[in-house]
Protein backbone atom coordinates (compact mmCIF):
# COMPACT_ATOMS: atom_id res chain seq x y z
CA UNK A 1 0.00 0.00 0.00
CA UNK A 2 1.32 3.17 -1.15
CA UNK A 3 1.84 6.04 1.50
CA UNK A 4 2.77 9.60 1.32
CA UNK A 5 2.87 11.39 4.26
CA UNK A 6 3.87 15.53 4.05
CA UNK A 7 4.84 17.75 6.54
CA UNK A 8 6.73 21.29 7.24
CA UNK A 9 3.93 23.54 6.24
CA UNK A 10 3.22 26.22 8.15
CA UNK A 11 1.98 30.33 7.92
CA UNK A 12 5.08 32.57 7.33
CA UNK A 13 5.64 36.31 5.98
CA UNK A 14 6.38 37.44 2.57
CA UNK A 15 9.83 36.70 1.73
CA UNK A 16 10.15 33.69 4.20
CA UNK A 17 11.01 29.91 3.45
CA UNK A 18 9.84 26.92 4.63
CA UNK A 19 11.04 23.13 3.68
CA UNK A 20 8.17 20.75 3.03
CA UNK A 21 8.82 17.00 3.48
CA UNK A 22 7.01 13.49 2.00
CA UNK A 23 7.54 10.81 3.76
CA UNK A 24 7.19 7.76 1.11
CA UNK A 25 6.47 4.05 1.42
CA UNK A 26 5.43 1.19 -0.58
CA UNK A 27 5.74 1.84 -4.10
CA UNK A 28 7.68 -0.61 -6.21
CA UNK A 29 8.01 1.73 -9.48
CA UNK A 30 11.26 0.93 -10.81
CA UNK A 31 10.71 4.39 -12.97
CA UNK A 32 8.96 6.74 -11.25
CA UNK A 33 7.80 10.76 -11.21
CA UNK A 34 7.55 12.43 -7.61
CA UNK A 35 6.47 15.51 -6.90
CA UNK A 36 4.52 18.26 -5.65
CA UNK A 37 1.11 20.38 -6.39
CA UNK A 38 -0.64 23.01 -4.98
CA UNK A 39 -3.94 24.03 -4.74
CA UNK A 40 -5.62 26.99 -2.99
CA UNK A 41 -9.29 27.74 -2.60
CA UNK A 42 -11.48 28.37 -5.58
CA UNK A 43 -8.43 27.20 -7.87
CA UNK A 44 -7.79 24.00 -9.87
CA UNK A 45 -4.47 22.18 -8.35
CA UNK A 46 -1.69 22.91 -10.10
CA UNK A 47 1.69 21.14 -10.36
CA UNK A 48 4.64 23.05 -8.66
CA UNK A 49 8.00 21.00 -9.38
CA UNK A 50 8.69 16.83 -10.10
CA UNK A 51 11.53 14.66 -10.19
CA UNK A 52 11.88 11.99 -12.03
CA UNK A 53 13.66 8.86 -11.03
CA UNK A 54 16.77 9.53 -13.27
CA UNK A 55 16.77 12.91 -10.85
CA UNK A 56 15.33 15.45 -13.98
CA UNK A 57 13.30 17.99 -12.53
CA UNK A 58 10.45 20.40 -13.17
CA UNK A 59 9.07 22.87 -11.91
CA UNK A 60 6.09 25.24 -12.77
CA UNK A 61 7.04 29.15 -14.41
CA UNK A 62 5.70 30.48 -11.53
CA UNK A 63 8.26 28.71 -9.11
CA UNK A 64 11.60 28.56 -11.17
CA UNK A 65 14.13 30.28 -9.01
CA UNK A 66 12.87 30.30 -5.73
CA UNK A 67 12.10 26.28 -5.18
CA UNK A 68 14.18 23.65 -5.17
CA UNK A 69 12.62 20.05 -5.81
CA UNK A 70 14.87 17.05 -4.09
CA UNK A 71 14.96 13.84 -2.52
CA UNK A 72 16.56 11.54 0.02
CA UNK A 73 16.36 8.21 -1.58
CA UNK A 74 18.30 6.32 1.70
CA UNK A 75 15.17 7.78 3.65
CA UNK A 76 12.41 7.77 0.94
CA UNK A 77 11.79 11.24 1.70
CA UNK A 78 10.91 13.73 -0.97
CA UNK A 79 11.83 17.90 -0.49
CA UNK A 80 10.13 20.93 -1.71
CA UNK A 81 12.73 23.64 -0.41
CA UNK A 82 10.57 27.14 -0.78
CA UNK A 83 12.27 30.48 -0.70
CA UNK A 84 11.13 33.97 -1.29
CA UNK A 85 7.79 33.25 -0.49
CA UNK A 86 5.07 34.95 -1.86
CA UNK A 87 1.04 35.51 -0.30
CA UNK A 88 0.17 34.15 -3.90
CA UNK A 89 1.92 30.40 -3.04
CA UNK A 90 -0.38 30.25 -0.08
CA UNK A 91 -2.15 26.87 -1.02
CA UNK A 92 -2.71 23.05 0.51
CA UNK A 93 0.36 21.68 -1.32
CA UNK A 94 0.36 17.81 -2.11
CA UNK A 95 2.78 15.07 -2.58
CA UNK A 96 2.20 13.00 -5.63
CA UNK A 97 4.07 9.58 -7.17
CA UNK A 98 3.62 7.57 -10.16
CA UNK A 99 5.25 5.65 -12.52
CA UNK A 100 6.02 7.58 -14.78
CA UNK A 101 3.65 10.17 -15.78
CA UNK A 102 4.19 12.85 -13.12
CA UNK A 103 0.52 13.65 -12.99
CA UNK A 104 0.25 12.03 -10.04
CA UNK A 105 -0.85 8.47 -9.11
CA UNK A 106 -1.11 8.29 -5.37
CA UNK A 107 -1.39 10.95 -3.48
CA UNK A 108 -0.56 12.40 0.38
CA UNK A 109 -2.90 14.49 2.38
CA UNK A 110 -1.72 17.94 2.15
CA UNK A 111 -0.16 20.11 4.29
CA UNK A 112 -1.06 23.62 4.56
CA UNK A 113 0.87 26.76 3.54
CA UNK A 114 -0.01 30.20 4.15
CA UNK A 115 1.90 33.35 3.08
CA UNK A 116 0.92 36.53 4.55
CA UNK A 117 2.28 40.03 3.18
Amino acid sequence: QVQLVESGGGSVQSGGSLRLSCAASGYTYSSYCMGWFRQAPGKEREGVAVIDSDGNRSYADSVKGRFTISQDNAKNTLYLQMNSLKPEDTAMYYCAVDGGSCLGNYWGQGTQVTVSS
